[in-house]
């Protein structure tokens, strides 16, 4: 079933008794969000605040937040679809009357993909107008205690290109409200909307914008798609929904709005003005700082005369967002080979805040080919951020690190599978390049046959300065010793012992608690691909030939916190025991 709106999706989860509604008065400042966080660790309900201090509006969160529910709303039918249409371009190209007709069933879900337009009396959306102070009674949900203010969580973000209206994007875009009638918008470097705002800039005019709240599930997660820049968000939305997307012409100008949204916002952003953003508690699980974005000037806001207000909260993985590009990267999969046919398979990690860290299958059908694949992904869209990018000829399944490492640690030859770029673009939520947007990319690779057997057990004697050495699968060794700020050169030294000693461990991971970082795969990934940059924390013997570094065994990888890097998510005391007093009134 395909629910066409967020209070069927409601009604849907309350059936299956997967909804919790929250009666209790609840204060949107740092209460809301510690219940939604705990609900999220016991894998619990959606949840239906219908008290929150300061709005008329009910807060619905944690829509999303469990790979039961994920599945729930959107069901298999989208992926087949997805499947079915990357497969029949080998049986329709070029195109027969055969193979049109035994492609009949493809082509009329096809048909079915698109937007219609509906009367404005049969749009729900348009139920309520504000122009006076149209932000005023919005919930104002902070998440964490060093956060700037409240910010809308769950936007859906409408741009058109100036010069190319039909060019459109939709994404999700951090929303500091600063008043009841301005937001920041934290558009981020190799992001659509960026794109547009900067090309009107350019041409000295304001950018018109339209935030969408709420609509069918459908659109939340086309806006977060991390789909290749040809594919459209709102066909996206279309085709996941299985019909056209019911669209309503806004009477007061500018943008159509999807006519079951429960709220949209319209305005402009113009140019050349900033005002400072942040800090937010980010999906990376750090503070992002404060920073300079442009601004949003909002002329009105409609809204459903009984709107729900949808939100989510950010932190320390995993959160809603990890279940949400699950579904995602298994649904936009199929279609990456079209863009990037030599790249079989791919996958980012929601652990690390998707950018930190990609790995993919590639082809390799000639010597080095798989470097190709490399630059190829470093130069797409939105995984031109990546950091970390480890790439295999191996049938591997991708979501499981200690299965990925294995195979290409057996395979690496560090002399000519290992690239690091220095001075390149970071995700904006990156601060381990120490500079906003700027760091380093790496790319590690095993390819072909084994050239070595792994160790999986720690069996070489003690490390000078190394108290804990764990083991997380064959071949990677979790190390912990003094911190950054005590020993700043502590890798190099590390390095000089294990080649003093002739380590057969070919990764060697500096952390500041190995054994934490060795409890999951989820500690794992978020603790060590979140708190290095390739080119100032790797570390291993090289020499150049011909231009080129080629490095020997062991790689040393610095991950430890280090000064400058923003703080790490922790609620606030008053606030935990606050929640922890009142956790039975909540669910009475």
């Amino acid at each position: 079933m395909s629910y066409q709106n967020l209070r069927q999706w409601l009604e849907a989860l309350r059936k299956e008794n997967d909804l919790k509604v929250i009666e209790a008065p609840v204060d949107p400042y740092l209460e809301l969000a510690e219940i939604h966080r705990r609900v999220i660790d016991e894998q619990g309900p959606a949840l239906l605040f219908t008290n929150v201090h300061g709005t008329p509006f009910p807060v619905a969160t944690n829509l999303f937040g469990t790979s039961r529910r994920v599945d729930m709303a959107f069901g298999p039918r989208p992926e087949e679809l997805m499947k079915s249409l990357v497969g029949a371009l080998d049986t329709m190209l070029p195109p027969t009357l055969s193979a049109l007709w035994n492609e009949r069933g493809l082509i009329k879900d096809i048909l079915k993909v698109g937007m219609k337009t509906v009367p404005m009396g049969d749009a729900p959306v348009l139920g309520v107008s504000r122009s006076d102070q149209p932000l005023k009674d919005l919930p104002r949900v902070t998440s964490w205690q060093e956060d700037g203010g409240p910010f809308i969580t769950l936007p859906l973000v409408y741009t058109e290109s100036p010069s190319r209206p039909k060019d459109h994007n939709l994404g999700m875009y951090r929303m500091q409200i600063y008043d009841n009638q301005t937001t920041g918008i934290h558009w981020q470097i190799h992001k659509g909307g960026g794109f547009h705002y900067h090309e009107a800039e350019q041409r000295g005019e304001a950018l018109r914008m339209t935030t969408f709240l709420g609509g069918p599930p459908a659109l939340i997660a086309s806006a977060i798609a991390p789909g290749p820049e040809m594919l459209p968000e709102l066909l996206l939305t279309s085709m996941i929904l299985g019909e056209k997307l019911p669209m309503v012409e806004n009477p007061l100008g500018g943008h159509r709005i999807p006519a079951e949204a429960e709220f949209a916002i319209s305005g402009l952003v113009p140019p050349f003005e900033r005002r400072p953003e942040g800090p937010f508690g980010d999906h990376y699980g750090y503070y992002s700082l404060m920073h300079d974005f442009p601004v949003f000037h909002v002329n009105h806001m409609w809204h459903r005369k009984d709107a729900i207000y949808p939100a989510t909260i950010v932190g320390k993985p995993r959160q809603e967002d990890y279940f949400m590009g699950e579904f995602l990267q298994r649904l936009l999969s199929p279609a990456f080979p079209l863009v990037m046919p030599s790249i079989k398979s791919l996958w980012t990690y929601a652990e690390t805040g998707f950018h930190a860290l990609a790995s993919a299958i590639v082809r390799v059908s000639y010597s080095r080919e798989a470097l190709v694949s490399a630059f190829r992904m470093l130069g797409e869209g939105q995984l031109s951020l990546t950091k970390f990018l480890i790439l295999t000829d191996q049938p591997v399944d991708l979501e499981n690190a200690s299965e990925l490492l294995e195979t290409v640690l057996a395979r690496f030859n560090p002399a000519v599978d290992l690239f690091i770029f220095n001075k390149t673009s970071h995700d904006t939520l990156d601060y381990t390049g120490r500079k906003l947007n700027h760091g380093s990319k790496a790319v590690l690779m095993g390819i072909g046959e084994p050239v070595r057997e792994l160790p999986r057990a720690y069996e070489e004697g003690p490390i000078a300065e190394i108290e804990q050495m764990v083991p997380y699968c064959g071949g990677c060794l979790l190390v912990s010793g003094a911190g950054y700020e005590d020993e700043p050169e502590l890798p190099e030294r590390l390095l000089q012992r294990l080649q003093e000693k002739g380590t057969e461990w070919p990764l060697v991971l500096l952390v500041d608690d190995a054994r934490q970082t060795a409890a999951d795969q989820t500690s794992f990934l978020w603790t060590v691909f979140t708190r290095f940059n390739p080119a100032t924390d790797i570390y291993a013997g090289a020499e150049v030939r011909n231009h080129h570094l080629s490095y020997r065994l062991p790689i040393v990888v610095d991950a430890r916190m280090k000064t400058g890097y923003p703080d790490e998510l922790i609620p606030r005391e008053d606030i935990v025991k606050k929640v922890d007093e009142r956790w039975n009134s909540y669910f009475a």
